[in-house]
């Protein structure tokens, strides 16, 4: 069985789509002073709050070194702030005031986002699209949960 060129394979079209919503929602919420990963982690705190930087790290798909960067300027914004520690180190974070209004502005520039991206498509179309990318993802995720060499 050949290859199909790298162009025509999905993981190849799942890269792309996702580097061009990267960009597209860093030129739409540069306008409020955001980008993509500081939206991801308000929502990830809006979700969980009282997260610690190392949950936010894992709801945001970065490093605990990288979110680190992410939440400096959220911080001196004073759009997140952290609270004492709890069990061990970790120091539990939550939306301010300003958090919360930089979220709800972000939340409607990046649905606008994806609106762009989704048009053309139908209701139905988007959900299977929704479907079948949460499959993808439970198959990789079910692949690298699994401990030990695959059975021969």
């Amino acid at each position: 069985m050949s290859q199909a060129p790298v162009g025509d394979r999905p993981g190849y079209r799942v890269k792309q789509v996702q580097q061009a919503l990267r960009h597209a929602g860093d030129a739409a919420l540069r306008g409020i002073g955001l980008s993509v990963s500081q939206y991801a982690a308000l929502r990830a705190l809006a979700d969980q709050p009282g997260a610690s930087s190392a949950e936010v790290a894992r709801r945001c798909f970065v490093t605990r070194q990288s979110v680190a960067d992410v939440l400096a300027p959220l911080r001196i914004a004073g759009a997140v702030e952290d609270g004492e520690p709890g069990r061990g180190r970790a120091r539990p974070m939550t939306l301010t005031a300003v958090g919360r209004a930089r979220l709800a502005a972000a939340e409607t520039t990046m649905a606008e986002v994806e609106e762009r991206m989704l048009a053309g498509l139908s209701a139905r179309e988007v959900a299977t699209l929704t479907e079948l990318l949460t499959l993808c993802a439970a198959n990789l995720e079910d692949v690298s949960a699994t401990t030990g060499p695959p059975a021969p």
